[in-house]
C-alpha cells in the first residue's frame, strides 16, 4: 500500500546499479521503464471479472445490481468504474476521507473527478453523506470491501446486507465473520482468487521483460480474464469436489498445486 510506479522504478534503478539492466526485477513500473499496459486498472479488472463469473453462476448479471465499495484507491476506484461500465449500480462508496450514498446510483465518471481534485470523495454533491463506518451494513446486492483487512468482524457481520461479497482488499472478512456470513447465505469470494488480477499482470509484465517484447493493452486484457475465468472454474470444481465454500475452495486449489510441485522436484512431503 501507498507505493505507486515511481516507487517501483526508484527501486529497478537501485537494483540495476549493481547487477545491470533488469526490468524483470519488480513490476508495476512505469510504461517508460517496462512497465505493461493494463497493469494500473489490472486489480480491479480482476474484481469485475471475478464478479462476473461470480453473478452468472448464480444467474445474474452485472447490469442492474447494486453494489456497496469500500475504498476508493486504485482498485476501489477502478472497480467502481468498470463496474458502471457494464451497468451495475454503484449505490455507496466510502474513502479515508468520509462516505456517500445514492440509492439511484452514483455518478462514477463525475466522482472520479471530484476525487481526483478534492483528494478524496469527500464533499462530492452526487450524493447523500453518511457514516463511512456504516457503509458495510448498507443494502446492495454485492458488497466489496477494497481498502483495509478485517473490516468484517463479529460486531457488523450480523449486520451485512449484501447477498454476495467480492473481496478486493486483502483479508477484509475475519474467520468469526466468515462463519456468520457463511450461515447467514453470504457467498463470499475470497481475497486469494478476486483480488488476484494485479499479481496476474505482474506476472504477465514479467513475461514481457523476460521476452523483450511489449505486448497490446487488449491482449493483457484478454489474458487476465482468461486466467480469472479459469481461476473460477477450477476453484468451483474444487469446491464441489470437497463439498466446500469458496475460500476453503480456493486455499485447497493452491495448496495441491504448491505440494504437486514440491513433490515433482523431489523434495520430501
Amino acid at each position: 500500500m501507498g507505493t505507486g510506479p515511481q516507487t517501483m522504478a526508484w527501486i529497478l534503478d537501485e537494483y540495476s546499479k549493481f547487477h545491470g539492466y533488469s526490468p524483470a526485477v519488480v513490476t508495476g513500473k512505469p510504461i517508460d521503464l517496462g512497465g505493461s499496459l493494463g497493469r494500473d486498472a489490472a486489480t480491479g479488472r480482476g474484481v469485475l471479472f471475478a464478479t462476473e463469473a461470480l453473478l452468472n453462476e448464480h444467474g445474474k448479471s452485472v447490469s442492474g445490481q447494486q453494489f456497496v465499495i469500500q475504498g476508493f484507491g486504485n482498485v476501489g476506484s477502478w472497480a467502481a468504474q468498470l463496474i458502471s461500465e457494464k451497468g451495475g449500480k454503484v449505490v455507496a462508496v466510502s474513502d479515508v476521507t468520509g462516505a456517500i450514498k445514492n440509492s439511484e446510483g452514483i455518478d462514477i465518471p463525475s466522482l472520479l473527478q471530484h476525487s481526483k481534485e478534492h483528494k478524496g470523495v469527500k464533499g462530492f454533491h452526487g450524493g447523500d453523506t453518511i457514516d463511512p463506518q456504516s457503509i458495510l451494513v448498507e443494502d446492495c446486492d454485492v458488497l466489496i470491501p477494497a481498502a483495509l483487512g478485517g473490516v468484517n468482524n463479529r460486531e457488523n457481520a450480523n449486520e451485512i446486507k449484501a447477498k454476495f461479497i467480492v473481496e478486493a482488499a486483502n483479508h477484509p472478512t475475519d474467520p468469526e465473520a466468515d462463519e456468520i456470513l457463511r450461515k447467514k447465505g453470504v457467498v463470499i469470494l475470497p481475497d486469494i482468487y478476486a483480488n488476484s488480477g494485479g499479481v496476474t499482470v505482474s506476472y504477465f509484465e514479467w513475461v514481457q521483460n523476460i521476452q523483450g517484447f511489449m505486448w497490446e493493452e487488449e491482449k493483457v486484457n484478454n489474458g487476465l480474464k482468461k486466467y480469472m475465468t479459469r481461476g473460477f472454474k477450477d476453484v468451483k470444481e474444487m469446491c464441489k469436489t470437497h463439498e466446500c465454500d469458496f475460500r476453503m475452495g480456493a486455499f485447497t486449489l493452491g495448496v495441491n498445486r504448491v505440494a504437486r510441485a514440491t513433490l515433482l522436484r523431489g523434495w520430501e512431503a
